[in-house]
């Protein structure tokens, strides 16, 4: 359920700065948006791995 909501919390967000992009298309802007966008991704990828709790 984590995973899912996680999940749906970066679908928002992706598509919320994706319509911000879209509508002020400055390149500095999609610049940002884009490495904001993978720092993002790449915390779900490392935060919401199945490891077992301590």
């Amino acid at each position: 359920m984590n995973r899912f909501l996680a999940l749906f919390a970066f679908a928002v967000f992706a598509g919320f700065v994706g319509i911000l992009a879209y509508e002020v298309p400055s390149p500095d802007l999609v610049i940002v948006i884009l490495f904001t966008t993978a720092l993002v991704a790449y915390d779900f990828i490392t935060s919401s791995k199945n490891d077992p709790k301590k």
